[in-house]
């Protein structure tokens, strides 16, 4: 981690004092929107999160500086609660030459090739009860250092090193597991620089083929639980178990790729999650192998996405009902944490499917998304219809609806996160 840190700094003053030449100067651009979201209509909240939100970016570039940053002030509520917000969605700056660029800030990175299910992508946290008309409403941004090296107009190579962890949000506190149980915030490392993560991607872009290879270590954003106490009061009444949020240490490689076949494009993406003392810690999972392979091709002006996505789980082992009460205990979260990181049965696999089309000399879009777990029978389909009616008025409707089987963690979800949506937006 600290060695990321002096080569960029090393490989900045560099450049800095090699590049004499002065660019075109391109003047700073302030732009944004206002919106008014909706999200209600569940079986445990009528109004999941209603808020009215300002988002102002600016964005800045003269001769070989370059600077963003995106603030969103927000008041509404959510789960019954009132709130107001202040958040900053990426603040950075840096420097950008013609062989390399360096960032330094809040930044939201996006991995991979594949669309939704992304087996590289162990960068971004994300607030995945934060429900809005659009997922990426969710993504979190991590404080980084991240360094681009342009090796030719083929190749290039992404150098990423994140000091201080960032979890994702999960509330698990807001599903109905029985009134002895209790979920408390995330068990957050230590910030050094061991417990920092580095990520690294050789990038390949060819006429006939894109691909890369991927590497990374450090704490996983998606995290599992672990038994914090279990407090009885007296022998005949139920205990009070809590349980902790505890993110794990892994190391990933990674492959993806994007290959045109004529009409069709083809996109695939590989990881191999490696982690220690799974055996001895319910929150670790085993070490296993993640896929998406995906077909996407234009049928009858529907542009039309098919996924096909897998995991084989290492040195697994399945779990068996036990006698004591103790132990019935330690069964029941350790299979609540494999539910969690698909890890029920040695090999799970799931389809997606997303269509999108334009109607109306493009004013208006119907997109349409679908999963299905064939291991676990979990599912959910998410249609939307956006309508763009100026060139800066967007209003959007749809709804999302998942489930599963009694105690699956979709099943568990769907009492929060069905509902329906509605949004308008003026941009300027």
């Amino acid at each position: 981690m600290r060695s990321v840190f002096l080569l960029s700094a090393l490989l900045l003053l560099d450049y800095a004092t090699a590049s004499a030449q002065k660019d075109s100067v391109i003047k700073p651009e302030i732009y944004g929107y206002v919106r008014g979201s909706l999200y209600g209509g569940g079986d445990k909240y009528n109004y999941s999160n209603v808020f009215g939100e300002l988002s102002l970016k600016a964005r800045y570039q003269r001769a070989r500086c370059i600077a963003y940053t995106e603030l969103r002030f927000r008041s509404g509520e959510q789960f019954e609660a009132k709130y107001s917000a202040a958040e900053i969605i990426e603040a950075y700056c840096g420097y950008s030459g013609e062989k390399i660029e360096i960032t330094l800030g809040n930044q939201i990175v996006n991995c991979g090739r594949s669309d939704g299910f992304n087996p590289t992508g162990n960068i971004t946290a994300s607030n995945y009860f934060f429900l809005t008309p659009n997922p990426d409403d969710q993504h979190l941004s991590n404080f980084m250092l991240r360094v681009k090296l342009s090796i030719s107009p083929q190749i290039d190579i992404d150098i990423i090193g994140i000091p201080v962890f960032k979890a994702s949000v999960y509330r698990y506190d807001l599903f109905d597991m029985g009134n002895n149980i209790r979920f408390e915030g995330a068990d957050i490392p230590d910030k050094s620089f061991r417990n920092g993560s580095v990520a690294l991607k050789l990038n390949f872009e060819f006429p006939a083929i894109g691909f890369s290879l991927s590497y990374f270590r450090g704490y996983d954003p998606y995290y599992g639980f672990k038994v914090a106490s279990v407090i009885q009061d007296k022998p005949t009444s139920a205990p009070m178990i809590t349980n902790k949020a505890s993110p794990y240490l892994k190391n990933t490689l990674g492959f993806d790729f994007t290959l045109p076949a004529g009409s069709w494009m083809i996109r695939g993406e590989f990881a191999y999650d490696m982690t220690t003392d799974y055996k001895f810690s319910i929150h670790i999972p085993n070490p296993s192998f993640k896929y998406v392979i995906g077909i996407e091709k234009d049928i009858l002006g529907i542009k039309t996405i098919f996924q096909y996505i897998g995991k084989k789980t290492f040195d697994f082992t399945p779990l068996t009902l036990p006698e004591s009460t103790h132990e019935i205990l330690n069964y029941e979260f350790e299979l609540f944490n494999r539910k969690i990181f698909n890890q029920q049965k040695s090999f799970d696999y799931a389809l997606s499917i997303m269509l999108s089309k334009y109607l109306f000399q493009e004013t208006v879009n119907f997109e349409l998304a679908g999963y299905f777990n064939t291991t676990s029978s979990e599912y959910y389909i998410r249609p939307k219809l956006s309508w763009n009616i100026t060139d800066n008025i967007t209003t959007s409707l749809g709804c999302y609806y998942m489930n599963g089987p009694d105690k699956s963690v979709f099943n568990y979800s769907s009492h929060i996160l069905n509902g329906g949506f509605a949004e308008l937006r003026v941009s300027f």
